[in-house]
Parts: structure tokens; C-alpha cells; sequence
């Protein structure tokens, strides 16, 4: 398998949104985007898919090391190996992606966020940074979009965190920030066991976290109105699979607010074919 086989493979195979917004780019931008979001999802999964935080945490000093090697022209994974030759056409460094290694070292070091500004710098180094490396490679023209892709890179992990609140929690990790739920009087073991406690008003519990679920859906929408405003009109052109992203999740987002409480047992996920739809809406008429 080649090392674009392999990131290929890694990008379709996560089910992600961020790949039906890659179908639409020239060839070299696709296969740019696709490598970085390999490197991704690699370093997101040592924190997922392993229990034992001392091998995880060998394992991101790894990916720590073999970043500085591949930026040293010696890439020994497949990722890297596929990236590295496209990196210095679309200005990606070494420190984008040791920013995502750092976010993904912020999950082993702690699980709970005390307020909404210690959550923006977890969501800046997970999101933010990546939002910046796509606008690089989706062909910005103009400094500001930057601002636009942390702004947006803002808004969709927000759209994660609320979308895996009930996941998140089985996992001992509560992203809401504490002083949220104090303010809406969410207690986390609740989130933890995913409803109010046995013999406990149900009913209360659902009013107390619909009221908190509303607060976070309305910020989030709010930020992606935020960062549409931040995109100067002459990158609106190249920065359209970003406004794919938007729209998917922002649709996504829209249908958590409408039944908050779905978060708490399942996944809420758009289908395959909604989502396409979405993004070539965006591609063909412009309209997100």
C-alpha cells in the first residue's frame, strides 16, 4: 500500500464530514487535505482508542519525534510520508502540527474545562489550528481568512463537543465548561450516567439540560454566523469546502437544538447522502 493509499483509506474510513467537502478540490489540494487530516485523525486516535495513558503518551511523544524527522526530510510513517511532499506548496510547518499534537495531549492531561476560555484554547489547538492549515491549502489569497478559519475551525468543534456530550461523558471527559453547568445546575454525574439519578425527577433533570443545551447550541450557531463575516469576499471561491463544513454541521447542530435530549443516548449524525447534498449546494449555487 502506498502512503496515499493509506491516507486515503484513513480519511474515508472515519466517516467523516471534512471528506465529502474534499471531493470537490483539484487534485493536488485533495491530496494535501486528505494527508493532513490522516496526521489527524492518527493523533486524535492515540487519545480515543488507547486505555492506557502511558502508552498514549509514548505515543504522541512519538508522533512529536517523527514530526520534527519528516520536517528533517526523513518521514518514516505513511502519513508524513504522503504529506511531506506537498507541505511547502501550501506554507504547512511543523508547528501546525505539533499544535494538534498539543491539543491531543490537552485530553490526557485533563478532563474538565473550569470556563468557556480555557475550552477556546483546547478548541484553537484541536480546531483552530486545522481550520488555518485548510485554508492554506484550499488557496487563500487573504490574510483575514485566517481569523475566518479559527473562527470557523471555533464553531465546528463546538458542533462536536455538544453533538458527543453523552459519548464524551462515558469516557470521563465533560467539555462543557463547569461554570456552565453550575449556571444551568447540570451536575456531571448526570452527564455520566446519562440522566438524572435513580429516584431522582426526571423531568427536572430534562429541564435543567435542555436549558444548557440551548445556551451551547445558540453560542455555536452564533460563532459560524461569526466567522462567515470574518471571510473577505475574494476568498469565498477557494474557501467553499469550508462553507460545506459549515453547512453540514451547522445542519447538524440545528437538529441537536431541536431534540437536545438525543445526544445523551445515540450519536446524531447526518446521512451520506444529506450530507453530499449540503456540500453541493455550496459547490454548484453558492448557498449555505
Amino acid at each position: 500500500m502506498t502512503p496515499q493509499d493509506y491516507v486515503q483509506q484513513k480519511a474515508a474510513a472515519s466517516g467523516s464530514s471534512f471528506y465529502y467537502a474534499f471531493l470537490f478540490l483539484p487534485a493536488e489540494r485533495r491530496a494535501a487535505i486528505t494527508a493532513f487530516y490522516a496526521f489527524c485523525r492518527e493523533v486524535d486516535d492515540v487519545v480515543d482508542e488507547v486505555s492506557d495513558p502511558g502508552v498514549a503518551q509514548t505515543k504522541l511523544a512519538w508522533w512529536r519525534t517523527e514530526v520534527a524527522q519528516a520536517f528533517g526530510g526523513q518521514p518514516a510513517h505513511p502519513v508524513t510520508q504522503a504529506l511531506m511532499p506537498l507541505a511547502g506548496n501550501f506554507g504547512i510547518e511543523a508547528r501546525h502540527l505539533l499544535a494538534v499534537i498539543d491539543g491531543c495531549q490537552m485530553d490526557l492531561d485533563q478532563s474538565r474545562y473550569l470556563d468557556y476560555a480555557n475550552l477556546q484554547r483546547y478548541c484553537h489547538l484541536v480546531a483552530g489550528i486545522v481550520g488555518e492549515v485548510a485554508a492554506r491549502i484550499f488557496g487563500q489569497s487573504q490574510a483575514q481568512t485566517t481569523d475566518y478559519a479559527h473562527r470557523l475551525g471555533l464553531a465546528l468543534q463546538l458542533t462536536n463537543i455538544v453533538r458527543d456530550v453523552g459519548e464524551d461523558a462515558t469516557r470521563g471527559r465533560i467539555y462543557l465548561p463547569i461554570d456552565e453547568l453550575q449556571r444551568f445546575d447540570v451536575k456531571a454525574h448526570e452527564l455520566i450516567k446519562r440522566g438524572a439519578a435513580p429516584g431522582a425527577d426526571a423531568a427536572d433533570f430534562e429541564r435543567r439540560f435542555r436549558a444548557l443545551m440551548a445556551f451551547q447550541c445558540e453560542r455555536a450557531l452564533r460563532t459560524y454566523d461569526e466567522a462567515i463575516a470574518l471571510l473577505p469576499a475574494v476568498d469565498r471561491r477557494t474557501q467553499k469546502p469550508g462553507l460545506m463544513m459549515a453547512s453540514i454541521y451547522r445542519t447538524l447542530l440545528q437538529e441537536i437544538a431541536a431534540d437536545p435530549m438525543a445526544v445523551l443516548t445515540q450519536r446524531v449524525s447526518l446521512t451520506p447522502l444529506r450530507k453530499f447534498w449540503l456540500a453541493w449546494k455550496v459547490q454548484a449555487l453558492g448557498r449555505w
